[in-house]
C-alpha cells in the first residue's frame, strides 16, 4: 500500500531510524536525477537531516533551488518497504559535527580503530548541517 501525507507517522520515524542508507536527490540536478546515497537522521520534529561539506555540489545546487527528496528502502531479505520524502531543504550551519558523531556511531563499530580514525578526518573538515522538511511524504510496505 502506498500513502501520500505531508507528514511522517511514527511507523516511519522507526522505519528511518535503523542504519539505512538514504538515496537523496536535488532539485536543481541534472537530468534524469542522479541519487546519491547518504547518512540521515529523522528527528522528533518531523524532518530529515545530514551533513555536508558547505562548498559541495549539492549545497550549491539547493541555494538555487532548495527542493530536495531522500528516499530509503529496507535491504534484500525484508519485505518490501521503502518511505520517500520530498520538501523544502534548509542548509543550517551548525549542528553538523554534532550529528556526524550521531550518525557515524549509528553506522560504524567505533571501536575499531580506524573507523574512529574517519570520524576524526569527517570532524576536522568544516561541515553544513542539511534539513528537508517535508511536504509530501509517500511509503509503501508489502
Amino acid at each position: 500500500m502506498s500513502t501520500d501525507t505531508g507528514s511522517l507517522t511514527a511507523e516511519d520515524l522507526d522505519f528511518l531510524r535503523r542504519p539505512l542508507h538514504g538515496f537523496l536527490t536535488v532539485a536543481a540536478g541534472p537530468l534524469p536525477p542522479q541519487p546519491r546515497p547518504v547518512w540521515f537522521e529523522a528527528t522528533a520534529e518531523g524532518t530529515i537531516q545530514l551533513f555536508t561539506d558547505p562548498d559541495s555540489l549539492k549545497v550549491r545546487r539547493l541555494r538555487r533551488d532548495p527542493r530536495a527528496s531522500i528516499v530509503v528502502a529496507a535491504p534484500v531479505g525484508e519485505r518490501e518497504r521503502w518511505v520517500s520524502v520530498a520538501g523544502r531543504t534548509t542548509v543550517e550551519p551548525g549542528g553538523a559535527h554534532e550529528l556526524c558523531s550521531r550518525l557515524a556511531a549509528r553506522y560504524w563499530d567505533l571501536d575499531e580503530p580506524h573507523r574512529a580514525d574517519d570520524l576524526a578526518g569527517l570532524l576536522a573538515l568544516d561541515q553544513v548541517r542539511l534539513v528537508i522538511h517535508p511536504d509530501s511524504v509517500n511509503r509503501y510496505t508489502a
